[in-house]
């Protein structure tokens, strides 16, 4: 008994000299101390050499031992919380802050709202419809008969058949919404994705934007189609940019034509893009056909109007020279990363 006493005092006495001052030392005094294998375990083994009578003072000696040497572990406890959060580090408020990477808009973005901010200053109002259509809204209010070959599955994603349900092939179907509602005039652009069959490729897409523009009021004439489209052009490509229009049809508008500027890339002198010509076709355009005013109950000898519509993809190819249509949807962060410094 005054063996294990003496054994007792002179752990008491190691202890409280213990010095801990960080997570490992703490675990290195456990282990040593409180441990499976450590010194407090191997004291309680000396118990068996106790002599009976005195076995209960041994126990309460050793108990007090175990106490001491736990509530001198607890003590320090909140060193491993520190370890856990990073150590006993502290955080310099002088230094300075981690970088927060800036995002970019989509170039398509970009070049949509240039075109659309182009023609709020001439009045016309965005407008925006559903994606997915009926055969109505689509073809057939727009002077597309049942046979006419856009109408085909392989020109177009259709949802359901009888009665027919497509993904728009045209913004064209948001206009025909707005004319359906009789309210008149109409000066509208309609910015929108929209959906073609094709094979993905670097020149063809099966989904791509567009924006077009439709006024209808009364005494509307070509002229005032062709000084519209001429602000446009020289606003977006600017004031040296040449322009042709040429005779074409669509079967909404009477007459049409598909409007040309010169080669942003090679000023006209030939080269890929332009195909060596000097010219590069941006859109299609025309005065409103009679009878579909007529299919919207406006009567085609009080008002008539012009509607326009180009590829928003054609037109950012022009202005940053992107060839290739499939790295818009790619989302490669190096390729948009391109685009931060020429956000409007």
């Amino acid at each position: 008994m005054e063996a294990l006493k003496a054994k007792v005092d002179a752990l008491l006495q190691e202890i409280a000299g213990t010095t801990i001052t960080d997570a490992a030392t703490l675990e290195q005094y456990r282990i040593k101390y409180l441990g499976t294998k450590g010194i407090i375990k191997d004291i309680f083994g000396m118990m068996k050499d106790v002599p009976g009578p005195q076995k209960k003072e041994a126990g309460q000696l050793l108990n007090s031992l175990k106490v001491q040497a736990e509530a001198h572990y607890a003590a320090h406890e909140h060193l491993k919380e520190g370890a856990a959060a990073g150590g006993a580090q502290v955080t310099d408020p002088s230094l300075p802050a981690v970088p927060v990477s800036i995002g970019t808009r989509h170039p398509l973005r970009i070049v949509e709202n240039q075109i659309v901010g182009i023609f709020e200053k001439l009045g016309f109002v965005v407008a925006e419809g559903p994606e997915i259509e009926d055969d109505w809204h689509n073809f057939t209010s727009l002077n597309m008969p049942e046979d006419h070959t856009a109408r085909d599955m392989q020109d177009t994603f259709y949802v359901s058949q009888n009665p027919d349900w497509l993904l728009r092939t045209h913004t064209s179907s948001v206009q025909a919404r707005i004319l359906e509602e009789g309210e008149l005039p109409v000066r509208i652009i309609c910015p929108g994705r929209v959906y073609r069959n094709e094979t993905v490729s670097a020149r063809a897409h099966c989904f791509f934007h567009q924006c077009e523009g439709l006024y209808v009021d009364k005494n509307v004439s070509f002229a005032d189609l062709k000084q519209t489209l001429y602000y446009f052009v020289k606003e977006m490509f600017g004031e040296h940019t040449k322009i042709r229009f040429r005779p074409s049809y669509f079967p909404f508008t009477e007459p049409s034509a598909e409007m040309d500027i010169s080669c942003s890339v090679c000023g006209g002198s030939g080269c890929s893009l332009c195909k060596h010509t000097g010219w590069v076709e941006i859109l299609g355009c025309g005065m409103v056909h009679p009878d579909l005013l007529r299919n919207f109950r406006i009567d085609p000898e009080v008002y008539t109007g012009f509607a326009f519509g180009m590829g928003v993809e054609r037109i950012t190819q022009l202005k940053y020279q992107v060839n290739d249509l499939r790295l818009y949807s790619q989302n490669d962060i190096r390729f948009l990363r391109q685009f931060e410094q020429v956000l409007p």
